[in-house]
């Protein structure tokens, strides 16, 4: 009866923990086509499920969330203060993004967890020693037939049957240790894996500070350019005007027509479209200057001017030694190194694993009351040790333990170690042919725009001289509006293109300078 009685409790737990694991998903949406309904807090934070909050609330309907300002507060990046006196230089910026940049902390992160990795397996040279508390109360009943009901310690059972029954408290402490002494070089192979993925995690480290620095630069070079381009479209705003109120004196003094007045008043309207257009533009390249940098979009700060610097205009052409060169110090490329031999490592260390190892082991107990224990039981990965039945005990023991069959699973382990070793080696080849592809690209660009920029500056040349000559001549009574307009057409548009031409060489010299490896 007795026994029927604890299977059906047993049952009952067993059922209640399941039900205990599969409530759960009540706190996941019910259903894949209808909102999920968030659990809130009363300062409207949004909780995770299970959590005490108030309810009470009124959250949007549909798929809106509700807007929790905690999150706000701790994602909300610092508001970069304007300089007096002295506008922020690309110099200043770069030095505000090594810090104020996320990505800059994460790879910092990432290279300490590389460092700790090591040091985790460098761990388990070293011993292992616990220590346990046991305290408790036992009790325990042994079946006797045929005994005598007079012996001390027997008592009748529930059926009339005579058994002998013990229970008492107490407290054992032990001391626990492990120690693998040899492994045929397994722990080194896994060591020096890790020191050299160790390795590539610093040298991401350096790569996305360039990667920062280059993402500043180009968008600091992008914004420029978008101001330099409002002020040129001023400028050209001015010059229609000027010709717009050439049209309309030439009217009022009957040497004009209405149609050249207003085919000057379309064209100053033109150039104010585009103004307008070029200063949304402008915001927009603002903001990303910003987050480039890493603080706030809501920063109200100036930038140096740029414009106007002299360019070398000699050709830029790198040798295959150079080229050679670029690509060895690339971060990309030698981080895939280092992840290549790491992988090579790792085939060392699978395959270790197929010897023996040497290791010793052993405790010291010390028990209290009447308790009876020959093991004492374990948490977690905590080894449990056999004790004497002394009060005070110690154990010694020393051993080889030989891999024998383990269903296939060190070599399947070791063929795993191969693949990666495969995958290592050719993303290893893989970089090297993309580097050489984005230096021979990036020289290429530098090379398109410094010849663009030298073209442009003879188009600006003759534009201007066409405008001064067919404004004069209009002002004199001479020429069209139309000549006038067109060759103020030509010189708006050949003032634009020298001056993309000279950040877009800028950016290719910046976008060499990062493939090369050498942005710093």
């Amino acid at each position: 009866m007795k026994s029927r009685c604890s299977l059906r409790v047993l049952t009952a737990m067993a059922l209640t923990l399941t039900g205990c694991a599969t409530s759960e998903l009540s706190t996941a949406p019910a259903r894949y086509n209808s909102p999920w309904s968030p659990s809130v807090a009363s300062d409207g934070a949004v909780v995770a499920a299970g959590r005490q909050h108030k309810k009470g609330l009124t959250l949007p309907a549909g798929y809106v969330l509700p807007s929790d300002f905690k999150a706000l507060a701790a994602g909300t990046s610092s508001v970069l203060p304007p300089r007096t006196g002295k506008p922020y230089s690309l110099p200043d910026l770069i030095d505000v993004a090594q810090s104020a940049n996320p990505d800059t902390k994460k790879s910092w992160e990432a290279a300490r967890n590389a460092a700790l990795a090591v040091g985790i397996i460098k761990s388990t040279y070293l011993p292992y020693l616990s220590a346990a508390v046991v305290g408790g109360w036992s009790r325990s009943r042994s079946d006797k037939t045929n005994a005598s009901l007079t012996g001390d310690g027997y008592e009748l059972n529930a059926d009339g049957t005579p058994g002998r029954q013990s229970h008492g408290a107490g407290e054992v402490q032990t001391l626990s240790m492990k120690w693998l002494l040899f492994d045929f070089g397994r722990r080194e192979a896994l060591v020096r894996s890790a020191r050299e993925l160790q390795l590539a995690s610093n040298v991401i480290f350096t790569a996305a500070h360039q990667k920062v620095m280059y993402g500043v630069t180009i968008a600091f070079y992008t914004h420029a350019a978008a101001a330099s381009r409002i002020k040129l479209l001023r400028i050209a705003l001015e010059n229609a005007r000027h010709i717009q109120q050439a049209a309309e004196a030439r009217l009022r003094h009957g040497q004009g027509t209405i149609v050249d007045v207003t085919q000057a008043q379309q064209a100053t309207a033109q150039v104010e479209l585009r103004l307008v257009q070029a200063e949304g533009e402008s915001e927009n390249t603002y903001v990303s200057l910003l987050t480039a940098a890493g603080v706030s979009a809501d920063s109200h700060i100036t930038f140096e001017d740029v414009s106007g610097r002299p360019l070398s205009l000699d050709d830029v052409r790198m040798s295959d030694n150079m080229v050679k060169a670029a690509v060895a110090r690339r971060p990309d490329v030698l981080a895939a190194y280092a992840a290549a031999r790491a992988a090579r490592h790792q085939v060392t260390a699978a395959r270790d694993a197929f010897l023996p190892s040497i290791f010793t082991t052993g405790n010291i107990s010390y028990s209290t009351g009447h308790m009876a224990l020959s093991s004492v039981p374990g948490a977690g990965n905590d080894a449990t040790l056999n004790l004497s039945g002394s009060r005070f005990s110690s154990l010694i023991l020393g051993g080889v333990s030989i891999p024998i069959f383990d269903g296939g699973l060190k070599a399947a382990l070791l063929k795993r170690a191969h693949n990666q070793e495969e995958s290592a080696n050719a993303t290893l080849k893989q970089t090297v042919n993309e580097s050489i592809k984005q230096i021979v690209t990036a020289e290429n660009a530098l090379h398109t725009s410094l010849s663009a920029y030298n073209a442009a500056g003879r188009l600006y040349t003759a534009s201007q001289t066409s405008f001064d000559a067919s404004f004069t001549a209009y002002t004199h009574g001479a020429g069209s509006v139309t000549q006038a307009e067109m060759a103020r057409n030509g010189l708006l548009d050949s003032t634009i293109s020298r001056s993309d031409a000279y950040y877009a060489a800028l950016i290719a010299a910046a976008s060499l300078a990062f493939s090369t490896g050498s942005l710093g």
